[in-house]
């Protein structure tokens, strides 16, 4: 299926190289909300907010990874009284979500590598739309997990196009064996509604 907005067509055809992820947000980031809300029926944001928010109490710490604007952050301020600090490799998107005004804190952070948090630091954790062609592959879900306290929610979002070309599944077990967490519900979920793309939501318990 081919993506009818440009700005999305060069975004899965990314390599995975940081730089140029940096280069295509710092083009989108003034545009990206309503190219993706009004342009694409970008439901996901809402809907994994929407989850991660039943698991949420009082000021629980939570981590947006891969936050970009901040469209789940806005969604999660919805529902919740959540605590939000968002990571994101584009200083760009960063600026955008900042004007949101719904993150304690916003830092640069690339999730193909380790991140300099400790473990154990958040109440819950949700990443979404960064599970996708050329931008993080699955070995960063553990990563997610390593932040989150035990028992914590971890929500995830991964495009329909990569959950078997990358072989999720497989990772998913591979932390369940090394007790990265305790379980993982796998439901199927509207993505972009107007460019017909779902995706995998992941609803992680760390260990």
């Amino acid at each position: 299926m081919e993506p009818n907005n440009p700005l999305l067509k060069r975004a899965y055809e990314l390599s995975g190289d940081p730089e140029e992820i940096r280069r295509l947000y710092a083009d989108w980031a003034d545009d990206y909300d309503r190219d993706t809300l009004e342009g694409m029926g970008y439901v996901a944001p809402a809907i994994a907010a929407e989850v991660l928010s039943k698991s949420l109490s009082g000021s629980d710490r939570v981590l947006d990874a891969g936050c970009g604007t901040g469209l789940v952050g806005q969604e999660l301020a919805k529902r919740t009284d959540a605590d939000l600090h968002g990571i994101d490799l584009s200083a760009d998107m960063l600026e955008a979500a900042a004007k949101k005004d719904v993150y304690s804190t916003l830092n640069e952070a690339d999730l193909t590598r380790p991140l300099e948090i400790a473990d154990n630091s958040f109440d819950g954790v949700i990443s979404v739309g960064v599970f996708t062609s050329g931008h993080v592959r699955p070995d960063a879900l553990a990563e997610l997990a390593r932040v989150a306290k035990p028992g914590a929610p971890v929500v995830v979002t991964v495009h329909e196009n990569v959950w078997d070309k990358d072989a999720y599944a497989k990772q998913i077990e591979a932390m369940k064996a090394a007790e990265h967490i305790r379980a993982c519900a796998i439901t199927d979920a509207p993505y972009h509604d107007k460019e017909n793309y779902s995706c995998k939501l992941c609803v992680m318990e760390a260990a």
